[in-house]
This record gives structure tokens, sequence and C-alpha cells, in this order.
């Protein structure tokens, strides 16, 4: 009986350890589940990306942000990453759409690892059809469930727009951030010296890229009709290296 019992109770440790090992690979596939002096080589599998909701995605590049904020980022070993990532296919929870400034690298900023969210990176984080077909790809065909357009303040693209600048294709480019500048209620010095001015236009350049995401791709927009992805928007202070999402 004694047997029997010990038999029972060692079962239902290894079940727990095992459904414990799991939590702690998945927490830890986007940045949660370790601080600091623990390497990082997880990376996320399908059933692990299939189980969360994209409100969880969210939560998890908030708290990787809070780490990143407080000094506490994971010890990443991105080779034992990249080497997981190519051994047995990627599978992101997210698509990042940010700036090419080098000032907002998004994975480092929310302490995510090598195979975690795709990203696409453009002056103005804007959206076009190149980048809308990225999307598709991503979330659609790969899986992604959380779009997530990131700006940030002090942003120079904004600025230009602001201040009329050309030059070659950039013209073009910032001509797709001028609606942001005409749309942006803002009492005050509307010029390009006042950073308040610039954050106030980054911000709703960042709201008119969601909703030309949402216009744009019939794709995306009935997979968000049907619960299926979420599409948000954050803001990123340089400065701080604090993530608003909204």
């Amino acid at each position: 009986m004694c047997d029997h019992h010990e038999k029972e109770v060692n079962a239902a440790d290894r079940r727990a350890l095992l459904k414990s090992a799991g939590a702690v690979s998945l927490l830890g596939a986007l940045g949660l589940g370790f601080t600091g002096k623990v390497a990082h080589a997880a990376a996320l599998t399908r059933a692990q990306r299939d189980a969360m909701t994209p409100d969880e995605i969210i939560a998890l590049m908030k708290k990787g942000n809070e780490r990143f904020r407080k000094g506490k980022n994971q010890t990443h070993n991105y080779l034992a990453e990249q080497r997981k990532v190519s051994a047995s296919g990627q599978y992101p929870a997210a698509v990042i759409l940010s700036c090419i400034d080098s000032r907002a690298p998004a994975e480092i900023l929310m302490d995510l690892g090598v195979g975690d969210v795709f990203n696409a990176r453009i002056a103005g984080n804007i959206s076009n059809d190149d980048i809308l077909g990225s999307m598709e790809f991503a979330c659609k065909v790969a899986g992604a469930k959380v779009i997530l357009v990131m700006g940030h303040t002090k942003c120079g693209a904004v600025a230009g727009t602001i201040a009329g600048a050309e030059l070659g294709h950039l013209t073009g480019l910032l001509a797709k951030i001028r609606p942001a500048v005409d749309a942006t209620a803002y009492q005050g010095d509307r010029s390009a010296k006042n950073n308040a001015f610039v954050d106030a236009v980054a911000r709703k350049n960042v709201e008119l890229t969601i909703a030309g995401i949402t216009n744009g791709s019939p794709v995306l927009s009935e997979m968000v009709s049907a619960g299926k992805l979420k599409i948000v928007g954050s803001m990123y202070d340089i400065e701080t290296g604090a993530l608003e999402f909204f």
C-alpha cells in the first residue's frame, strides 16, 4: 500500500514539474520567466505561441519593458536562441512596426529574444503596401497575434515633416506623416523646435497608422473582428526608457 501511495505521489510530482517547466519555458520565451543572471536560450514553440491570447502577449511585452527600465534585462544567449529557431522553425507572437531610429531598438527595450517577434522598421513607423503585405504574412500565414505600432519621442522623421524637409525619396516618405501634423490639436508653438509638439504629432501618427492598417488590409481587419488579432499603439520615451501602450 505504501509503495502504491509513493508511486502516486511521485507521478503527481512529475506532472507538476512538467507543468512548471512548460510554464517557465513559455514565460522565458518572451522574457518573463528569468532575470539577470540566467541565460535566455528558449524560443517560442508553435504550441506555446498558440496557447497565448493577444492580451497575454501584450502583457509580456510590458513586463519586458519594465525589466529594461529597471536595468534587470535577462542575459540573452542569442546564439542558442538562433540555433533553436533555426532547428525548430519560427513562431513569433507579434509584429512590431517601429522607426529606424537607433535609440529605439524594439526587441532590446522589451527584453525579447530571437524568434519572439517580427520587426518592420522604417523612418516614422509609417505603413505602406509592402509593410501591409508583410504584416498579412506574419499574422495570417505565420500566426502572429499582435501588431504593435511603436512611435517614439524626439522622432527625427516627424520633426523633419513639421519643418518641411525635402530630400530625394525621403520627401515622399515624410508626406505620409503630414496628415498627422495637420490632425494634431496643439495650443502653442507648432514648430519642429518644440519637442512637446513633435511628440504629440508622433503619437497622432501612431494612431493614424493603426487606422491605416485596419482600413488598408481586409485580411488583418477580418482577423481583428474575429478576435484573432489585436492592433495596438505605443510611444517609447528615449530618455526614460518607458514604453506607453495605448
